[in-house]
């Protein structure tokens, strides 16, 4: 017998051993899908970013440092500028309605008064307290009071014309008012903001002057503030120069209606209708 031949059962028993010892080292499927979700559930875990909060910061230098830093005459202008501006809203809204409701007058005239019999009837229809029922009873009252009185030297077309008129004259200027306090605020508005600035400004710079320190934090705050009074001053004035502007033009168109309406009423009573 050969050497050969002696080592082979050694040798072949030696390699059985080892292919054994590395398949029992080898993972087994359910260790491997085990561990893969694992690995799966780490990772977004780790890629979560913290949360970032921002943070806010309050201005310094708002309408409460305006209000709560100025003085009496800071204090004073802001609350001139507030009636001012609370007046000319309450007139543009009074007088839009008083408008309206003289256009709506002037439509009911158009339909029902100049249907009636007489003036007297025709002045009946309309509504208690209209303008144009106002004109129509002056217009009466002129011609049934003329004879036998100091006016009776006048004659009777000039008389009923003055009644008539002067009727007119009083709703025109009925509708006139408030329209001064529209324009006073319009044109002195922005001058009175001007003057809150030019006041915050001296006392900024008095305290700048005072404290020795004109850096950027110390000038901004104060001049910021005195600012705001212009821009008060020009957001009272502009609705009130644009309402007095509209309404004007708005009571034009009224009282072309009503002076229509005025001088049929006199071709009328001259005609002895009434």
């Amino acid at each position: 017998m050969s050497i050969l031949s002696l080592l082979r059962a050694p040798l072949m028993a030696a390699a059985i051993a080892a292919a054994a010892a590395v398949t029992s080292f080898a993972p087994t499927p359910a260790f491997a899908q085990a561990s893969a979700p694992a690995a799966e559930a780490a990772a977004p875990a780790a890629a979560v970013a913290p949360e970032v909060k921002k943070e806010t910061i309050e201005n310094p230098y708002g309408l409460d440092a305006l209000w709560s830093q100025g003085d009496f005459v800071a204090r004073g202008t802001l609350i001139i500028m507030i009636i001012m501006s609370m007046g000319s809203w309450y007139i543009i809204f009074t007088k839009l309605f008083e408008q309206r409701k003289l256009m709506k007058a002037a439509d009911a005239a158009a339909e029902t008064f100049w249907q009636a019999g007489s003036i007297k009837k025709g002045a009946e229809t309309l509504e208690e307290g209209s303008a144009f029922r106002y004109i129509a009873e002056q217009g009466l009252k002129a011609s049934e009071h003329h004879e036998g009185t100091l006016v009776e030297n006048i004659d009777l077309n000039t008389w009923i014309g003055m009644g008539v008129e002067r009727s007119v004259g009083n709703i025109n200027s009925r509708m006139q008012d408030g329209l001064a306090f529209l324009a006073t605020v319009g044109s002195t508005a922005p001058f009175v903001g001007l003057f809150g600035t030019v006041w915050g400004i001296y006392h900024a710079l008095t305290a700048i002057g005072l404290s020795g320190n004109a850096s950027i934090e110390k000038v901004a705050g104060p001049v910021g503030e005195a600012l705001i009074m212009t821009a008060f001053g020009l957001a009272v004035a502009v609705p009130a120069v644009m309402g007095y502007n509209w309404l004007i033009r708005r009571n034009k168109s009224v009282m072309e209606k009503v002076r229509a309406f005025s001088g049929d009423l006199h071709n009328v009573l001259l005609a002895g209708k009434r």
